[in-house]
């Protein structure tokens, strides 16, 4: 059990290192060519090949599992499922996509490099797993071995063991079985993007570039004529031109899926000065019970805070802040409240019921016992315990019991501030106030647990607090007349022109989206706006929705969809404006470059009109040149000033915020010495980064199709 928690203690970096180390994970058969049946739904396909809606659900269900073992939690929020899915998407569409290069140049992955793998133990998958030496912190090839031998043993003896421990060696197992599905996959990925990244050359020659370019610093003297200070009616720009600019940069503006473009109406429901008069009303009437409640785990439960009671005291921080604050400034045992919070907007109650010194981190070791009833139960537990108390060796009785009695640490950070139930706060008090070396036979449901506690360390100033925090939320009554008031308007503004027409006058703001995706999760950034995003995608240009409730059950929406943008290339005129300023700053650009010819001083060029200038300090060529005067980051000042002599006035430099002209003033390198192994390493690694875009172009051809807004 003592492996299990470790997993968890690991969970966010090893999925970190999950989503980083590789493409994707590839979690079992599903993962191979789907065949078509009957009565099939397909979400969507990557070369050809389709996938199911059912299959991709399964590979959603067995990611989501590998995440709740690794974060010790028993469901995930709609965020994180959110993400698993996404997760899972785009691992098929790389995996198949690598699969389908690998196979063209031959790329396997055998059995006997997957041991070779494991034998090293560096990779960073393995890094991660709880099969650690615990004095070294590596990979500990004998553990896993160990533990594989047993799992594959579970078989013959799981009569024999508590269901838990069967469950435990269960998820361990799929755990292990996905790291290493996904180690396969991994590598055959590291190998592909290997074969690419060898063929962008490092050597000697690019390495000292590297190094002059990121180490040689430079001063500059600069002066500019900001784009800004040429009115912009004095350039014309003709469509001719913008044709002809958008048929030069026309691959630039191609887009590979569908895309639409949307107005909508989003009502966020307030809640009505009637609806805070109530609350406060509830929370004054609740401080006057909290002086005498009893019970108060139970009692706070009532009166619907969003705060749990804590059983033991709690550091001061877990509180929310406007509680924090005001902590020391209450007299022991007296309510405190009511007050609103303007922060959270909520109204407020408290009583300070306990300071202690108690300690932040707890070693402690236990025994769980459990059989076939509670009598048996209780029995056993008692007769370990007295064992035990007689001095019977702790881990000698555990191992009897298939338990390794090993000791561990609990932080105050895993407890405090969560709701517990009865149990778990028995538990915790238990631990908290426990003294060190006493036995406890701890009673918990039908499971006893015989615990000792070992060592206390890092004893902070603790508080008990019940507190009452009560959000301000509308009422039922306040939702209703919303509802009514937005959907009279909704029938009588059918199609998107009455939308736009009479939005402002019936005072709801008219909010637009270009370039939406279906592969997008939210409409506007609202929860559970899943139907609108379906709407939008069948529905045609000029159509407005029905009224959608949405959000936390606190938003209503409608949507009209303004035009369809299909695949392929993009409309000029949905890029026109942008091709427009970038045709009038490069004739700015030309105009003000003509103005600065025949310039042959600073001085000189510093007195021109318009112009402003600045002395920059330390730029490289490596790193693009933030100028202050233009507000522009100018990479090529950098490469300018690099390569030009000391005290030589420059030649107009076309930049991002205006024209400039520069005047070395000194160079200098800064303290690093070359080392050429080091460079070549540190190119290799950005060949590397180079070769990981290639899954774009792959991508690319690969004609995806995500169709996973009709089912999730």
């Amino acid at each position: 059990m003592a492996t299990l928690q470790k997993i968890r203690n690991r969970g966010p970096l090893l999925v970190a290192v999950i989503g980083i180390a590789l493409f994707a994970f590839v979690a079992g058969d599903a993962w191979k060519a789907i065949q078509p049946h009957q009565g099939r739904q397909d979400i969507g396909e990557v070369n050809g090949e389709a996938i199911s809606a059912q299959d991709y659900q399964t590979l959603v269900d067995e990611y989501t599992e590998v995440i709740k073992l690794t974060q010790g939690t028993s469901a995930l929020n709609d965020d994180q499922l959110t993400q698993v899915k996404d997760q899972v998407w785009q691992s098929y569409i790389n995996n198949k996509l690598i699969e389908a290069e690998a196979e063209k140049l031959g790329l396997k992955v055998s059995d006997a490099e997957i041991q070779d793998v494991i034998e090293q133990g560096v990779h960073p998958l393995l890094m991660q797993t709880p099969f650690r030496n615990p004095q070294t912190g590596a990979f500990d090839k004998d553990m896993l071995k160990k533990f594989l031998v047993e799992y594959a043993n579970l078989g013959s003896t799981a009569n024999q063991l508590p269901a838990q421990y069967v469950e435990y060696y269960q998820q361990m197992g799929a755990f292990w079985n996905f790291i290493e599905k996904t180690l396969k996959q991994s590598l055959l990925a590291e190998k592909y993007q290997s074969l690419i990244a060898k063929s962008l050359i490092s050597n000697p020659v690019s390495a000292e570039d590297a190094f002059a370019g990121r180490t040689q610093q430079t001063d500059v003297l600069v002066a500019a004529i900001p784009y800004s200070s040429v009115n912009d009616s004095t350039v014309t720009v003709s469509n001719d031109e913008i044709k002809a600019l958008y048929n030069k940069k026309k691959e630039a503006y191609k887009q590979l899926m569908e895309t639409r473009n949307i107005k909508y109406i989003d009502v966020l429901v307030t809640p009505s000065e009637e609806d805070r008069a109530e609350v406060l009303n509830e929370v004054t009437e609740y401080a006057n019970q909290l002086a005498t409640a009893t019970e108060l785990a139970n009692f706070i439960r009532t009166t619907g805070s969003v705060v749990p009671f804590s059983e033991v005291a709690i550091n001061k921080a877990v509180y929310p802040s406007d509680i924090a604050t005001r902590i020391d400034s209450v007299k022991m045992g007296e309510v405190y409240g009511p007050y609103y919070n303007q922060a959270d907007d909520s109204y407020n109650a408290m009583k300070v019921l306990a300071k202690e010194a108690l300690a932040d981190s707890i070693q402690f070791r236990q025994i769980q016992v459990y059989a076939e009833t509670a009598d048996k139960t209780k029995a056993l537990a008692d007769s370990i315990y007295t064992a035990l108390k007689g001095g019977a060796d702790f881990a000698k009785v555990a191992e009897i019991y298939g338990q390794s009695g090993e000791s561990t640490w609990l932080t105050a950070r895993s407890y405090e501030g969560a709701s517990l139930d009865a149990d778990n706060a028995k538990y915790i008090k238990t631990l908290v106030y426990g003294n060190k070396n006493e036995l406890t036979n701890l009673e918990l449901g039908q499971v006893n647990i015989i615990l000792q506690v070992l060592d206390k360390k890092a004893v902070k100033d603790k508080y008990q607090i019940a507190v009452i925090k009560r959000p301000v939320e509308f009422s039922k009554e306040t939702y209703n007349k919303a509802y009514n008031e937005f959907s009279q308007f909704v029938a009588q503004n059918t199609t998107l022109d009455k939308l736009v027409e009479n939005a402002e006058e019936s005072g709801y703001r008219l909010l637009e989206r270009a370039d939406f995706r279906n592969n997008e999760h939210y409409v506007g950034g609202v929860k559970n706006t899943r139907e609108a995003l379906k709407w939008v995608f069948e529905a045609n240009e000029g159509e407005v929705s029905p009224l959608y409730e949405c959000g936390e059950n606190d938003h209503m929406m409608v949507v009209a969809l303004d035009k369809i943008n299909p695949a392929g290339y993009r409309n000029i005129n949905a890029v026109a404006d942008m091709l427009r300023m970038e045709i009038l700053r490069d004739k700015k650009a030309a105009k003000i470059m003509a103005d600065m010819n025949g310039v042959s001083s600073f001085d000189q060029a510093k007195g021109l009109a318009n112009a402003v200038n600045d002395t920059i300090k330390h730029i490289t060529f490596g790193a693009p040149a933030y100028v202050g005067i233009t507000r522009a980051s100018e990479p090529v000042l950098g490469a300018v000033a690099s390569k030009s002599e000391l005290n030589k006035l420059t030649a107009p430099i076309k930049g991002n915020g205006g024209v400039y002209v520069m005047q070395v003033i000194n160079k200098e390198n800064n303290a690093e010495e070359f080392n050429a192994k080091n460079e070549e390493t540190t190119l290799a690694t950005m060949s590397t980064r180079y070769a990981s875009s290639f899954i774009n172009d792959l991508y690319e051809r690969a004609n995806v199709k995500d169709d996973r807004y009709l089912y999730f």
